[in-house]
């Protein structure tokens, strides 16, 4: 389990494709407190450490998590956000993450607005209606509030710091955001739909 919030901006240093993809991460993390086994949230996508080094560390990606998020586009040298495993007693200061990526959003406007920027989404057909006005959710790994919600077109608002200490200071219109919806509204709604239609005791 993850909070949300960015705790290292690492960056691709290699990708090697041959079946799953096999991707080298630098990191500013102390790598010698990490296990091989380990999970580390790669913008958003819970992958496991499969090598390491002084600086980096490896990690596997099957076929299937490259068609479910963005990380078929990277490419060395892309920046990355990384937030280690939650443990018993961190501050929770984002939501409840997961690391499990619902689906890939599209950025179709960035508009400044004072010192912040103002995004605005496009979410795939199917989660739109996980997304609520001042409800959480987790771009590339970043516990971020929804502004709005326009159908399937959503809005969020990233102040400097923000921009800052995550690779969102790299974000750009036709960008492909990894998203994960809050897990309480993935229940809220698997709830109201039993509710809808009782399975069979």
């Amino acid at each position: 389990m993850f909070t949300g919030i960015i705790t290292d901006i690492g960056a691709v240093r290699a990708i090697t494709r041959a079946g799953d993809m096999r991707v080298r991460i630098a990191t500013g993390y102390d790598t010698g407190s990490i296990e091989i086994g380990a999970s580390v949230a790669s913008d958003g996508v819970c992958l496991t450490v499969v090598a390491l080094g002084p600086d980096w560390y490896e990690v596997q990606v099957s076929a299937e998590t490259v068609d479910k998020t963005n990380l078929g586009d990277w490419v060395e040298g892309r920046r990355v956000n990384l937030e280690r495993a939650l443990k018993v007693g961190d501050e929770l200061g984002g939501h409840i993450v997961s690391g499990h990526v619902d689906g890939v959003a599209e950025v179709v406007s960035a508009i400044p607005e004072g010192d912040s920027l103002r995004l605005r989404l496009r979410a795939p057909e199917a989660l739109a209606g996980f997304i609520a006005p001042k409800g959480s959710v987790a771009l590339n790994g970043t516990s971020l509030t929804v502004n709005e919600v326009e159908g399937a077109e959503f809005g969020i608002n990233l102040i400097p710091h923000t921009r800052e200490v995550t690779n969102w200071g790299d974000v750009a219109v036709g960008d492909r955001i990894n998203l994960e919806i809050d897990t309480l509204a993935r229940y809220v709604a698997r709830l109201r739909e039993w509710e809808r239609h009782p399975e069979p005791r």
